[in-house]
This record gives C-alpha cells, sequence and structure tokens, in this order.
C-alpha cells in the first residue's frame, strides 16, 4: 500500500511517501504556495512520486495536514456570516461570559467583540424554545421568521449562517428544521448549526463555535473541493484524508461540513510524529518541539498518550472552541522570525515572520530584515551550499548585511547581535515549555525533548538546556515530522451528548439508552466512510466535577453495560484525577455527570518504520571542518566544527560538539559540551556532557 502525507507550512510544504510493500521512505520539501496552498501540495506530490518511481494512480491514501482554517481565523479572513438564534439571545457572542482574557486590564483587545465572527446586523432572530432537561416544545419554531431571515441574508450577500438555539443540545429538532428552511430559500448557502458542530451546554461557547464553523466553511470547502480536482488532475485517484485537531483523520467530506475540527490540524499532526519517531527509541515521556518557519508549537506527550485540552483550555485566536483537541501550544516563534528593535528600545525576535515570500534576506528572495534563520548563519551553524540537500544555497553576505544592520541600531558586533537573536528566540521558546510543564506541575527534566520541524534540531540542545532536560531526540526526519504524523493516525470521530446526573440519584437507562445512541451515530459514520463496524474501536468517557465547580474533567467509562459497579470506577477515576490535576480530592462531596462521549476509532493504513544507517565509518559522513560562534559561560567563542552527513552517520557512534549535521530537511546543531549518537531507531540522541 501507497501513502503520502502533506503538511503545509507557512514557509514549505513537507511531503513523504511510504510503500508498506518494499517499506520504503522518501522525503520532499518544497515552498508553499500562499496564494493557494493546494498549488504547491500537488506540484510537490508530483515531484515526489516522479522521485520514488511511483505512478501517481497507484497512490492509495493521501493524508494532508493544512492551516487554512487556522489561517482564516487568525487573519480574521472568513466568509460573512449570519446567524439565525433564539429570541433574546442575539448578543451572546458578544457579552460572552464575566471572565475576560486579562482580569485587571481597562485596555484589553476582546475578540468576540473587537472581531466578531458574526456583525449584529446579520444577527437574526426567531421565536422557539425547548425546556430542559428533556427538550420538550415550550415555543414552537417560527418557520416563517426563520424564511424571512434566510431570505435577507440571501439579499444582504451572506456566504454562511449559523444556526444556534438555546437547548438544541437536548433535542436538536428546531435547528435541523431552521437548516431545511434556510436551504430550501437559499440552497447554495453554507449552513452550521450548533447541535451537529458542538452538541453540549455553554451556549457562548457552542455559539461561537458554530459561527466559527460557519465563518470558515466556505474559505475550507472549496480548498478541499480544489485540493481533491488539482490531484485527480494529476492522476491520484487516492482517498483524500485531512488531519483533525483531535489527533485523528476524517473524510474531505467530513471536513467540508465540519472544517472547525482542522483548526489545529498541522500541530496535532507534528505531536504524533514526534510520538511516533520517539516510541522507536523507547521514549515515552515527551516534550514535542515542532520548530517552523512561523511558529513553534509544544506538545506533551507520558506515556505514549498525548494530552488533551479542557474546555477551559480550548481557544484559538482569542475565541472559545468546544471541539476535541491535542493540548498544544503555539508561539510565534521559528526560522522567519524577524528581529527587531521596537519604538522603546527593546531587542525583539518575532512573532512577526517574513514567511515563504521574500523570507529570510538569506534566501535571496527579496527579504530585507534579520530573521533566526539569518543569524543562524552568520555565526556559522549552516552550511550555505548544503541547504534542502544542496537543493537550494543561502546567500550569506545577504545575511551578513541585515544582521550588520541590527547590530548598528543596538550597538553591537555582528556575532553579538546575531547570538542575542538566538539568545532571545531559544528563551521565548523555553518560556512557552515552561507554560505547558512548570505551571502545570510537570517537572520538565524528566522529559525528554523531541525536536523537530525545519528550526528545532538547531536549537533543541539549546532550549534543553535552558529547562535542564536532559537529551534531545531528532527524528530521523524532522522536517517532515508532522507529515509523517499524518502516516501514523487512525480515522477519528468524536461524539458527545450533556447529562447532568449527580452521584445518588444516575439514571443509568438514561446513560446508557444515550450511550448507545452515540455509537449508533458514530457507527453510521464510520460505515460512510467505507468501513464496517468490526474495524472500529469505541472508547467511552464521562466530563466529570463536583456539584458548584466551573469546569470538568475527563474520565474514561468502562466498556460494556453501564452499571453500579461501573460508576464506581468512574467516580473513583475522577477522585484520583482531581487530586493529580489539584494536589486535592473531596472523598464527601457529590459529583455531577456533565456529558458523556464515545470516540471511534478506525484502524488507517501506517508508515513504514525507518531504517538505520548501515555505515560503520564516521570519516564517511565527514562533510568539512568550518568555524561556528558558540557563547560559552556568557562569553562568545569561535570554534572549529565539523559538519556531518546524518544519511552517512554510523549507528551507535558518538559525536562530540561542537558538531553540525546536515539532512535534506534540517540541520541539527550539537553545542560545545553536548554529543550526539545516533541509535538503532534511527534517531539522533542529544546528550550534554
Amino acid at each position: 500500500m501507497k501513502l503520502i502525507g502533506v503538511d503545509v507550512g507557512g514557509t514549505f510544504t513537507d511531503l513523504i511517501i511510504t510503500d508498506s510493500d518494499t517499506q520504503q521512505t522518501e522525503i520532499h520539501k518544497v515552498p508553499t504556495t500562499p496564494e493557494d496552498p493546494s498549488i504547491g501540495a500537488t506540484a510537490g506530490i508530483v515531484e515526489l512520486c516522479e522521485r520514488s518511481g511511483i505512478t501517481p494512480g497507484l497512490v492509495d491514501h493521501v493524508f494532508h495536514g493544512t492551516t487554512i482554517a487556522t489561517n482564516a481565523v487568525l487573519e480574521h479572513d472568513g466568509a460573512l456570516t449570519g446567524m439565525i438564534t433564539s429570541e433574546g439571545y442575539r448578543d451572546i457572542i458578544h457579552i460572552g461570559r464575566h471572565q475576560r482574557p486579562e482580569n485587571y486590564s481597562i485596555m484589553q483587545d476582546i475578540p468576540w467583540q473587537s472581531r466578531p465572527l458574526v456583525r449584529r446586523r446579520h444577527r437574526k432572530t426567531v421565536h422557539e424554545r425547548l425546556t430542559p432537561p428533556s427538550g420538550e416544545v415550550l415555543v414552537p419554531l417560527d418557520e416563517k421568521a426563520v424564511r424571512r431571515a434566510a431570505r435577507e441574508f440571501k439579499q444582504a450577500g451572506v456566504e454562511a449562517i449559523a444556526i444556534c438555539f438555546l437547548f438544541s443540545y437536548l433535542e436538536p429538532k428546531h435547528e435541523q428544521r431552521a437548516r431545511e428552511i434556510v436551504l430550501e430559500e437559499y440552497p447554495e448557502v453554507f449552513v452550521a448549526t450548533s447541535a451537529r458542530v458542538a452538541p453540549q451546554f455553554r451556549e457562548f461557547e457552542r455559539f461561537t463555535t458554530a459561527s466559527m464553523n460557519a465563518f470558515i466553511g466556505p474559505k475550507v470547502r472549496n480548498y478541499v473541493q480544489r485540493f481533491g480536482g488539482r490531484l485527480n488532475e494529476a492522476g491520484l485517484s487516492a482517498d483524500l484524508h485531512i488531519m483533525g485537531s483531535n489527533g485523528g483523520v476524517a473524510t474531505a467530506q467530513t471536513v467540508a461540513e465540519l472544517p472547525v475540527v482542522t483548526l489545529l490540524s498541522g500541530p496535532a499532526a507534528g505531536v504524533l510524529g514526534g510520538a511516533w519517531a520517539a516510541g522507536l527509541s523507547d521514549r515515552k515521556r515527551l516534550i514535542t518541539f515542532d520548530v517552523g518557519g512561523t511558529s513553534a508549537d509544544i506538545g506533551i506527550v507520558e506515556d505514549g498518550q498525548y494530552s488533551e485540552a479542557t474546555a477551559r483550555d480550548t481557544w484559538i485566536g482569542g475565541y472559545p472552541i468546544l471541539v476535541a483537541m491535542i493540548d498544544i501550544g503555539t508561539i510565534g516563534a521559528g526560522g522567519g522570525s524577524i528581529a527587531y528593535v521596537d519604538a522603546g528600545g527593546g531587542f525583539k525576535v518575532g512573532p512577526q515572520s517574513s514567511g515563504a515570500r521574500p523570507g529570510p534576506a538569506c534566501y535571496g528572495h527579496g527579504g530585507t530584515e534579520p530573521t533566526v534563520t539569518d543569524a543562524n548563519l552568520a555565526l556559522g551553524r549552516l552550511d550555505p551550499d548544503n541547504f534542502l540537500g544542496g537543493s537550494m544555497s543561502l546567500n550569506k553576505v545577504a545575511a551578513e548585511k541585515v544582521i550588520d544592520g541590527l547590530a548598528e541600531q543596538l550597538g553591537l558586533e555582528r556575532f553579538e547581535a546575531a547570538e542575542g537573536v538566538l539568545t532571545i528566540m531559544n528563551s521565548n521558546m523555553a518560556n512557552a515549555i515552561r507554560a505547558k510543564t512548570v505551571q502545570k506541575g510537570i517537572d520538565p527534566r524528566t522529559f525528554s525533548l523531541v525536536a523537530f520541524g525545519g528550526a528545532g534540531p538547531l536549537h533543541g540542545a539549546e532550549v534543553a538546556n535552558l529547562l535542564g532536560i536532559p537529551e534531545v531526540v531528532v527524528p530521523a526526519h524532522p522536517g517532515i515530522t508532522s507529515a509523517a504524523g499524518l502516516l501514523t493516525t487512525d480515522l477519528k470521530y468524536d461524539q458527545i451528548k450533556t447529562e447532568f446526573q449527580v452521584k445518588g440519584a444516575v439514571d443509568l437507562a438514561k446513560i446508557n439508552r444515550d450511550f448507545n445512541t452515540l455509537s449508533a451515530e458514530l457507527l453510521e459514520q464510520f460505515i460512510s466512510d467505507g468501513l464496517t463496524e468490526n474495524e472500529v474501536e469505541q472508547l467511552r468517557f464521562g466530563d466529570l466535577r463536583y456539584v458548584g465547580q466551573g469546569y470538568e474533567l475527563r474520565v474514561p467509562v468502562p466498556s460494556g453495560k453501564v452499571d453500579e459497579t461501573a460508576l464506581e470506577k468512574v467516580w473513583q477515576a475522577f477522585h484520583e484525577l482531581h487530586e493529580l490535576e489539584y494536589g486535592h480530592f473531596f472523598v464527601d462531596s457529590p459529583i455531577e455527570i456533565v456529558n458523556i462521549r464515545l470516540t471511534g476509532v478506525g484502524t488507517m493504513p501506517k508508515i513504514a518504520n525507518p531504517s538505520a544507517p548501515a555505515s560503520e565509518n564516521l570519516d564517511a559522513a565527514l562533510v568539512k571542518k568550518a568555524t561556528s560562534v558558540f557563547r560559552i559561560e556568557g562569553k562568545l567563542q569561535s570554534f572549529e566544527t565539523i559538519f556531518y552527513n546524518r544519511a552517512k552517520l554510523p549507528s551507535e557512534i558518538e559525536i562530540f560538539g561542537p558538531a553540525v549535521i546536515l539532512q535534506k530537511d534540517t540541520t541539527t546543531v550539537v553545542p560545545p559540551g553536548w554529543s550526539a549518537k545516533q541509535d538503532k531507531g534511527a534517531n539522533l540522541i542529544l546528550t550534554k556532557g
């Protein structure tokens, strides 16, 4: 079986092809085409097939990680969106909650107010009301009002509509009927219902999530259709699957309907790829460190399991989102991050990036601002003749020129300014890791740092040094680890239903009935995707809290019929998780089951494991010797540095820093005082001392 993974980043599009029959894997990188990422992605796939000698028509699956949805949110470049909601709730998505992003600031930016997903003039209300807890009809849906709103939206040029009724998470029939009416009047519009997107309580978050789905819907749907069309034109008939934020892939059809599930598409694939690669070396406690051209993404993996974001943590671009997501921290720090002096004279790096075009000055595409990549080149940590495996040359003179301009502003020498850029960059990334570890009671010193992405291995050892992390794992193909991660996952869908049942008064019949309903809905989805019931594994969870708490913790629910014995295991698991999360638990306090969840996993074909190099001669890997600059004990020092070709590095032979290890998709820096060794899992293991 032949599989292709393609991950579109801000600067480069990363590709990998694997043949499960021959166990052969080939990688490729091409510049991202910002005007339409599907152009560069398709061209890269065709080139990759040619390089590997595989006819495009023989490819079975294409797995894709995309930033289309994320960029639409961050750039606020979505569709003109309308909303139909219950009478009296027009302003829910403006008011929000009493919490604010910055509780004590009077000058703060509140995204849902300053950059509304739906402008107030495009929010229409209709009479309807269901009553909790059963969802019985109190006020019938005013169908004429819905029809009138649809006509007004069509006349106003609205491109997408979110239908958000107050208690639709209990019973979706009013939203479903409203959707039917809207499509009768306006067939070409994109319609999202809150009960389909996020069927759970908390109307502000649910309405916002549905609005977000509508806001990005037309752009994502059009992109998926264009990409599928380009693949067909290129001779590929392969199934297209898109990476979701939950760590699984979904079909193109599902993503076109629910694009909000792809908001962390690329970063999620990176966490999976990092965990897969480190697992080949038996590392299970990991901090994944994915640094590309524009951003750095951080994930936590414990005992081989990645952590998932809770309802209080799922924010994208400042908006709360109620969909399943891997817990990932992102900052604007990458190889293209621009170094500058701000209005107050401060030395800053990022979050602004030079992007794919013009890119860093050393790319020779017209960049005129100093970037992290320029600083690395000026310090001798990159080989200008061996970038992207020699397919691209770097202009060191241009890099030194922009670094000199920065140095003049700061009153520093060239190397001081360049090293200062890296120090700030590394500190920013170390602080982002602290936010995901130390601030949550996790000791990063007990983890391995998995450094990947185009720039991760350049900075991994120095960032680990700042945090006291003992080792750095660099995968076999670090620059395309996110693309590889796409080929390690499975088809995955989530279902949820709000329960509100308290310990001591649990309606077991209802919980079992609701689990069975969710299971049937999941199976229907998988069967429509071409899988059978035997190919699907279902995992059950509950969102629990002590009565009166504001947020929940997710605990597993045993398979089979839910009875008192099963519930006792759930209560105990909640106490244990609460103590782990907060340092205490209350054995006598009543516990509330807020939601039940069902996750379905359908097995997909996987990537072949990389093979360890056969060479036993370190001299064969020698490329050149050159001078590199590092800061040691506060002083800049020049060192003779050996540059190696990773493809020729033997296994289990230690290399002592300073050294630079070259490969097509990235460069690994081994600083003075560190050593590196390529193990049998084809990973580079960097250790200090």
